[in-house]
């Protein structure tokens, strides 16, 4: 068994202050450096990012007018600081950069490339991976869509639901019930508030 933990799209213009600013999700960037910060379960971190094509349409996926659905604000332009990792995610931890969108609508980290030139189920199937964590944003978007990706590409898979944040309550509470009936795991990183209770760790229930 492999393990592998993706972290999607911790990234300026999607925490607090960016151009699609999700609330809470400079705590996701802090609490995942937290998690990994002493040791941790996985063989490999992966990590995406949206890394859009400078300030065209994005192949419909920019819009001067955006329905917040198909269409949004300009945001995660390559070379940006929007386009960036959010401050408090120690880069230094991830083994295998992911870019994705670069010139069209990308929501699955399975949609990028990375820095190395392999597509993500390349890479996954050179590691060997088996069984995946799922940690970022937004839940209801692209969280949800790396998640229902690994599942059909015959993974494990578990979302960390104290690390992820989404664009909505109402929505966010509705991808997480998709996922859990596709199959993945909704887990805790962290231990409850009962000190009778361990961390869960890969490989548990």
């Amino acid at each position: 068994m492999t393990s592998a933990l993706f972290i999607i799209d911790v990234q300026n213009d999607f925490t607090e202050g960016g151009a699609l600013g999700v609330d809470g999700g400079a705590a996701v960037a802090a609490g995942v450096t937290e998690y990994l910060a002493d040791g941790h379960p996985y063989d490999v971190i992966v990590a995406s990012r949206d890394w859009h094509d400078g300030h065209n349409d994005n192949g419909g996926h920019f819009h001067p007018e955006p329905d917040f659905v198909d269409t949004w604000p300009e945001h995660c332009v390559a070379g940006t600081e929007g386009a960036e990792y959010h401050p408090a995610l120690d880069d230094g931890l991830i083994d295998v950069h992911v870019r994705k969108g670069q010139g069209k609508p990308a929501y699955s980290i399975f949609e990028g490339i990375t820095d190395d030139g392999e597509t993500v189920p390349e890479a996954l199937d050179r590691l060997g991976v088996t069984d995946i964590d799922v940690a970022g944003i937004a839940t209801d978007y692209c969280v949800l869509a790396s998640a229902l990706d690994a599942v059909a590409a015959g993974r494990r898979v578990r979302v960390l639901t104290d690390l992820v944040a989404g664009v909505a309550d109402d929505s966010s509470a509705a991808a997480l019930a998709r996922l859990e009936a596709a199959g993945v795991e909704l887990v805790t990183a962290q231990p409850t508030t009962n000190p009778t209770t361990q961390p869960t760790t890969k490989g548990e229930k």
